[in-house]
């Protein structure tokens, strides 16, 4: 009897994850009705009740929501700031983090480019603030002022590339790209020399634009963003070396005495 009072939480949990991955890969969208609970409970081999107490659990975290006797339905909007489910569904996805480093090689490289070709001399004023902003944050050792500062010189840079378009999605995107920028930060920062490189890259970045050098600004942002993610791919091959030996030493018979 008491395991069957335990099979219900771990059937939903399992149930909570499933959807939960398919919210992330885009197999469930923004939007989209589920299935009957009829069919969801055939497809994942569970109990109605354990699906209801799931669907349940992911509607007040904010990822579905019901219409009275019209179904259930994943989240249409995008973002509703800081506390988006969406986003933090995103941002705990180890996978959602290099993809979202692949699209800020598309968004960034652009806007740098065209923030060299376009800027004007306002433009550069606000990137240069944004430098020093940048850097004032890390003297102080103060990571989340520094993430705070690295977003804010990306939309300066989304403004002086004058896309309309460009700026108004990383606006929208803003906690995102800030949070995922402060993870990358706090990671990151287990490496020595890795920091100096990083500051190295963004000043060679800022330095192509203020003198209007697209291609040149394009690429350093391509540089900069592809040394970030080689970093932490090796930060995270490092770590699955380390828990494996971990594992190997601790279930290795002990030697006889």
């Amino acid at each position: 009897m008491p395991a069957r009072k335990n099979q219900a939480p771990k059937l939903a949990d399992a149930i909570v994850a499933e959807l939960e991955q398919m919210i992330a890969d885009g197999s469930l969208q923004p939007g989209q009705k589920l299935l009957p609970e009829r069919e969801l409970a055939v497809q994942f081999q569970v109990s109605r009740p354990s699906l209801r107490e799931a669907i349940q659990r992911l509607e007040a975290r904010g990822l579905l929501y019901r219409r009275q006797g019209g179904g259930t339905y994943v989240k249409q909007e995008l973002s509703h700031g800081l506390a988006d489910p969406l986003f933090d569904l995103l941002l705990n996805n180890p996978d959602s983090q290099f993809d979202l480093l692949e699209f800020r090689h598309v968004l960034e490289g652009v806007a740098a480019y065209y923030a060299a070709l376009r800027g004007t001399e306002i433009d550069f004023e606000r990137i240069r603030h944004s430098q020093l902003q940048i850097e004032a944050a890390q003297q102080q050792g103060d990571l989340a002022g520094e993430a705070n500062a690295v977003t804010d010189f990306y939309l300066v840079m989304m403004e002086a590339s004058h896309n309309a378009v460009l700026l108004h999605l990383v606006r929208a995107l803003r906690s995102l790209l800030e949070r995922n920028i402060l993870r990358n930060i706090e990671v990151l920062n287990q490496r020595p020399g890795v920091v100096n490189r990083i500051r190295r890259h963004r000043a060679e970045l800022i330095a192509a634009i203020l003198a209007g050098q697209p291609e040149q600004a394009r690429d350093a942002c391509h540089e900069h963003l592809a040394f970030i993610e080689d970093t932490l791919l090796d930060i995270q091959r490092e770590d699955q070396r380390n828990r494996r030996l971990t594992r190997q030493i601790r279930t290795a018979p002990a030697e006889p005495q």
